[in-house]
């Protein structure tokens, strides 16, 4: 392998982020960095990200990306920090973030000084753009579906892909947030499983069964034979009717209203107001409500 990959699990948000490292040259890329958030308080802290420097450091790294896979709705983003601690590593996401910022753009009811046009980010990718990773090349991969912006990354048989897949016992993700399609993440789904059987997919989240522990890493193989929603054999109207009446069951993340309004910033809070202090928006009545 030219690459070497290490995981990062927040078990607050059973998110996994990702330094992977050209073996090389020493440059690396962080994926999907997690920035510490307490809901009853409302303070935020760098934990999670810190331990991520303290990898960067220990190992020599010279941090070229900071990858986003898409907006999340489950943890606030510390790219913004991270840029600012590594000496302004451009941060980088799908280029259909538009379409996701014009959405919350009209939740949030945003100011004028958001303009949803990706601007926030240092850069945005295409499907099948590349960027280069010492002397490897990431290839970007749009995977619509959770949402409009999900990108995978694919790097010398590894791939980061989101919140398209989790483990084979666990399944797929949720595709009912605004602009998910179940259609469209099934496709998304087949198209990173016709990558090479022995490729590892790195997944972004672990939910684990009781009594097994977290894990994040398994090959496409083992996805097209176990994966409990989409293994070989189930058709795209199998899975859509079981990901829309599944989806119909699932609360809303705890995180998703604090998150995104982040999230669609690259990790930036809202601009302070007259007091110094920045405050995130809860619209009521604004998200999918499914009583009880």
């Amino acid at each position: 392998m030219s690459v070497t990959t290490h995981a990062f699990f927040d078990p607050a948000t059973c998110t996994v982020s990702y330094v992977v490292a050209c073996n090389a040259t020493r440059a690396a890329a962080i994926i999907d960095p997690v920035l510490d958030y307490d809901f009853r308080s409302g303070c935020t802290a760098t934990r999670s990200a810190d331990r991520i420097l303290d990898h960067v450091n220990a190992h020599g790294l010279r941090v070229q990306w900071i990858l986003e896979t898409h907006a999340h709705a489950d943890h606030l983003s510390s790219a913004r920090y991270l840029k600012h601690h590594l000496g302004g590593a451009p941060i980088a996401i799908g280029q259909e973030i538009c379409e996701v910022q014009r959405t919350f753009q009209r939740i949030y009811n945003l100011d004028s000084d958001f303009v949803p046009d990706g601007r926030q980010f240092d850069r945005l990718l295409a499907d099948g753009e590349s960027i280069e990773l010492g002397q490897s090349q990431v290839l970007a991969m749009h995977v619509p579906g959770h949402t409009p912006a999900d990108l995978a990354y694919v790097v010398d048989g590894v791939a980061f892909i989101g919140d398209t897949m989790f483990m084979p016992d666990v399944g797929t993700a949720r595709a009912d947030f605004p602009g998910g399609d179940a259609a469209r993440l099934y496709q998304s789904i087949r198209r990173l499983l016709s990558l090479p059987s022995d490729t590892t997919l790195y997944v972004c989240h672990d939910y684990p069964p009781l009594g097994r522990a977290a894990r994040w890493a398994s090959s496409v193989e083992q996805q097209r034979r176990h994966n409990v929603h989409v293994h070989d054999g189930v058709s795209q109207a199998q899975f859509v009717s079981m990901r829309t009446a599944r989806d119909a069951t699932l609360d809303m993340p705890m995180l998703i209203l604090p998150a995104l309004q982040v999230n669609v910033r690259a990790g930036e809070m809202p601009p302070p107001e007259s007091n110094g202090v920045s405050y995130l928006k809860i619209p009521v009545n604004a998200m999918p409500h499914r009583p009880k």
